[in-house]
């Protein structure tokens, strides 16, 4: 399965656990921000070991450049 499929089916699993177990929702929520910010700082942390340009982060997220280093930077100084 697709990762996007992955994601979609994730948040579709959480609404239904908000609406019939809000609490378990709120505990599978704190965990998933944990897990995000360590993948996420380990992520941009190995595109800089890579020497990924700018560009390329860019390109990745559909955004901005002034953007992507926003996201870049709040993962390496949360």
């Amino acid at each position: 399965m697709p990762a996007i499929a992955r994601l979609t089916e994730l948040v579709r699993r959480l609404d239904c656990l908000a609406v019939a177990k809000p609490l378990v929702a709120l505990k599978a929520l704190a965990d998933l921000r944990h897990v995000i910010a360590r993948t996420g700082e380990d992520a941009a942390y190995e595109l800089g070991a890579r020497e990924v340009p700018l560009t390329a982060v860019v390109t990745a997220l559909g955004t901005s450049e002034a953007a992507a280093r926003t996201y870049l930077n709040d993962y390496l100084h949360p």
